[in-house]
């Protein structure tokens, strides 16, 4: 009964006091709202700017799908013809777009995911569903920031993109197609990054327990940072398998018509699976699904570490102040 009235007891007083002092008890949850958001930043650059060459592979393969005989079909062929033909600097282009939005859009989706995991799991540290929920509100919210960045992004990695930079892929897009073509694949997006969350955090959380479950409590410390990178790895891999198809579609709709990609007539998320399908079948559907797991693995093992140990640091540094007020 003890254990059921501390959380109850905990988290009113954890709301009203968060923007004036941390609470003096570390908690998973026991932080300043801004220090979630800084957490979060820090990795979601991380993870972004680390796998970005993986990305660039995955765009690569996703964006022209059947456009050609000579296209590759497989991750060996691909980075080859990168390195071959263009060098290894390529696959780094684009990376300024996304360091402009991987940190704000991180910022965002950490923040809600733990203001909403405080309001929906009342307590219960094991509640997979408020998990779940919560990932799925981060995700819409923090789309919402990193969409435009991500179609420039994508457009910078193409094979002979038009565009000298991110300024430059700005201002064409705007002139040229309009503020409607950065929003293009938003709605995709968040079909697609619903269920992905939805799977990553619930994942995230079930095998972060389990591994805590049969570490040795003597040395539970030591190995929090396997714990969280090994969960993180297991659950952005499962998420980015679930949810290729819908990837697939996205960068489509965020490259169409630049260098050979196909132009749709409609952004509906049907229409291209049936555009997709009749041009390349269902194989086309899982096109880049290995980059993609490749990427999502070790970024959400770089992802979460990150951001655990952030946390950490925040909350010694909450401690410390605390010590010194009293």
């Amino acid at each position: 009964m003890t254990t059921d009235a501390t959380p109850k007891y905990r988290a009113p007083d954890f709301r009203p006091d968060i923007s004036v002092s941390a609470p003096t008890t570390e908690t998973h949850d026991g932080l300043h709202f801004w220090q979630f958001m800084i957490a979060g930043s820090i990795a979601g650059c991380t993870e972004h700017l680390a796998m970005f060459p993986v990305d660039t592979l995955k765009t690569r393969m996703q964006a022209l799908g059947g456009a050609g005989p000579a296209r590759p079909t497989g991750v060996h062929q691909a980075l080859t013809s990168i390195l071959k033909l263009e060098g290894p600097a390529v696959l780094y282009r684009g990376i300024g777009a996304m360091g402009l939005g991987a940190g704000p859009a991180h910022a965002v989706y950490f923040s809600v995911y733990e203001t909403c995991k405080e309001y929906l799991s009342g307590g219960d540290p094991n509640n997979s569903v408020a998990h779940a929920v919560s990932g799925v509100c981060a995700t819409v919210t923090s789309d919402a920031v990193l969409t435009p960045m991500d179609v420039v992004k994508q457009r910078l990695q193409l094979k002979s993109s038009p565009y000298k930079g991110v300024v430059d892929c700005v201002r064409r897009v705007m002139v040229e197609e309009g503020v409607g073509a950065f929003y293009v694949s938003y709605r995709t997006t968040v079909v697609m990054n619903a269920p992905f969350t939805a799977v990553h955090f619930a994942t995230y959380e079930a095998a972060k327990r389990g591994l805590v479950g049969v570490a040795d409590p003597e040395t539970a410390s030591d190995e929090r940072l396997v714990v969280h990178a090994t969960a993180g790895a297991v659950a952005g891999a499962l998420a980015a398998a679930v949810t290729t198809p819908l990837d697939v579609v996205k960068t489509q709709l965020q490259c169409q018509g630049v260098c050979g990609c196909e132009r749709y007539s409609s952004s509906s998320i049907g229409y291209v699976i049936q555009r997709i399908v009749k041009k390349d079948g269902y194989g086309g559907l899982m096109r880049g699904w290995i980059p993609r797991m490749l990427f999502h693995a070790p970024a959400a093992a770089i992802c979460w570490s990150t951001y655990e140990a952030s946390k950490t640091f925040f909350h010694k540094l909450n401690d410390n102040s605390n010590s010194l007020d009293n």
